[in-house]
């Protein structure tokens, strides 16, 4: 099909599927990174016109639902996430008569909208900051964010020695009205994200007002930023940053959420009040929730009566491995039964680097997250570029087989590779340029989409892209591999048909393989899954064919290969 072919009217299926109020818990969801996915007006920056035009190509990929990262306006100190004005289109991208034309054009093709809200800061550009700035210590202004008076003779030294998480001291102090130096504000992420102070009753009622704007506007749920973050207890003495890492490492962490700043308690008292507004609308909103928490802890924020899901990062976090998969698939499914929501699948997204690279890569321990390949991308020397993606399209054919929800990372349908090597005077991500000689960032699976082989941004729009694309790009492109038997773009298309026919009850049952590095499990209605994770050939167990994520050989599962059969 043509990407810009006209939207064909949803089927009967699809209308009843938008009004389903379960739609969520098997749903397929195509994260969109907006000015990275489509550029309508050749400015370099991908915006909703763009998405919007390419509607027809998400209903032709097959998706249930779209998750916008943030579309507000920003000054882009963190790629978006630094927000401006919570209930407003960045001018850049949009306007807000262009968004509510994506939902209607997504909606009409029986695709729901999930969109992306980030509660636990502004932007220092918010006008509630400036106001805070000028009102001064001890205001009502003030007290929206997280202001403390420093240590030391003349409080010069941050209320504490804790690190932000893109490095550097989690304070930074503001000029007074009076143009002395002052009090300090907490930002766990960059300088130009104050945090909220949550205990502000006119921070909760104004996101109230925020999830209302956005849900009257068609959105059907929302992706919650940093959801373990919003709530913190900073009084009386607080720990150092040794101690805090120290209670990280040891046995007991931090599940009893002690946390000075993550994951404690009160915060689910936010998402009751938040679940009994979405449930206000027929059908109810959804909503998941990003949140980086011990296994133990994960299962409150996808509880029915708090926000209703949570991603499950343990797929990604997982090396290509039969036993490593089994673990955390088995886990995960456990997990949503005792919460009663359903599982979260996922390999990619805008904050790490793409799973086809991370397959091709030699695994090495990283200091902070224990897997060096999820922030670095290397050269495309160092990548063993076939593997990785033969490795990625078994693992995709295996995600999509679970029960559960997969979410999808824009371009990945594609096989693409992370853009290891872009040039430093070319990257844009603060934790490059705040951690230098450490962090590489994460603008290399930010570069814009090719849509086509040629042209000076592949297609995505006549001003070239934010982002420097590679030539290999072409090869990657929708163009080149539309309507291209064998392509990642097909089976893609081809997975998410079947993978929609298929689904019924959210359960599988585990058999038996025969070989250590082989996985197989069957679906309710005879639906086999069966991923060979080692590296050479094993016998096809009997059934029909569906998919394979690689050429069969007649009577063999080649390595590194998932196929799906029916009995």
């Amino acid at each position: 099909m043509s990407v810009t072919s006209p939207l064909r009217p949803a089927d009967q299926t699809s209308v009843d599927r938008m009004a389903d109020p379960n739609w969520w818990r098997q749903a397929a969801v195509y994260q969109i990174y907006p000015r990275s996915f489509a550029d309508a007006n050749g400015d370099g920056i991908g915006d909703l016109q763009g998405i919007t035009a390419k509607v027809p190509y998400l209903r032709e990929l097959g998706v249930d639902a779209v998750w916008l990262s943030p579309f507000y306006p920003s000054a882009l100190a963190d790629g978006g996430y630094d927000v401006d004005d919570y209930r407003d289109v960045d001018p850049k991208i949009g306007t807000l008569e262009d968004f509510d034309r994506m939902v209607a054009a997504l909606h009409e093709a029986g695709i729901k909208l999930i969109a992306d809200i980030v509660p636990n800061h502004s932007s220092n550009r918010h006008a509630w900051f400036q106001e805070a700035l000028t009102a001064g210590p001890g205001s009502p202004e003030r007290d929206r964010y997280i202001f403390r008076d420093g240590r030391g003779e003349h409080g010069e030294l941050p209320p504490t020695d804790w690190e932000s998480v893109f490095g550097g001291p989690m304070w930074h102090r503001v000029t007074e009205p009076d143009g002395q130096p002052g009090q300090w504000y907490l930002h766990i992420f960059a300088p130009e994200q104050p945090d909220f102070n949550w205990q502000n009753r006119q921070v909760r009622e104004d996101f109230l007002t925020t999830l209302r704007f956005w849900s009257d506007r068609g959105v059907d749920g929302f992706r919650i930023d940093v959801a373990h973050g919003l709530t913190k207890n900073l009084e009386g003495a607080l720990p150092t940053k040794a101690e805090l890492d120290a209670r990280k490492h040891a046995t007991d962490g931090f599940v009893d959420g002690s946390h000075p700043y993550w994951d404690r308690d009160e915060v689910h008292e936010i998402y009751a009040e938040w679940r009994k507004l979405f449930d206000s609308y027929d059908p109810p909103r959804t909503a998941v929730a990003e949140a980086w928490v011990h296994a133990d802890r994960l299962a409150r924020y996808a509880h029915p009566e708090g926000l209703g899901q949570a991603f499950n990062f343990d797929l990604l976090l997982a090396d290509f491995d039969a036993a490593s998969f089994r673990e955390v698939a088995t886990k995960g499914l456990d997990e949503a039964a005792r919460s009663g929501a359903s599982s979260t699948w996922v390999f990619s997204n805008h904050d790490v680097v793409r799973h086809a690279t991370r397959y091709g890569l030699p695994v090495t321990e990283h200091p902070h997250t224990g897997k060096d390949w999820l922030l670095r991308g290397g050269a495309r020397s160092e990548v063993d570029t076939e593997l990785g993606e033969r490795r990625a399209r078994a693992a995709t054919l295996f995600q999509l087989a679970l029960p559960g929800s997969a979410y999808l990372y824009q371009g990945e349908e594609l096989g693409l590779h992370e853009v290891g090597d872009l040039p430093d005077s070319a990257r844009q991500d603060p934790s490059f340029y705040r951690n230098p000689g450490k962090e590489i960032g994460r603008d290399g699976c930010r570069v814009p989409l090719p849509w086509s082989s040629q042209g000076p941004s592949f297609g995505f729009g006549d001003g070239g892209a934010h982002l420097p694309q590679p030539a290999w790009f072409a090869d990657y492109s929708v163009q080149s591999q539309d309507s291209t038997a064998g392509s990642t773009l097909e089976m893609y298309r081809a997975a998410l048909k079947l993978r929609r026919e298929l689904q019924t009850e959210e359960r599988l049952h585990w058999l038996v393989s025969g070989h250590e590095q082989v996985l197989s499990f069957e679906r309710p209605g005879g639906w086999v899954v069966v991923t060979n994770f080692g590296n050479e050939p094993v016998d096809l167990p009997a059934g029909e064919v569906l998919l394979a994520s690689s050429e069969l050989n007649e009577a063999t599962l080649p390595g590194a290969t998932t196929v799906w059969l029916r009995h």
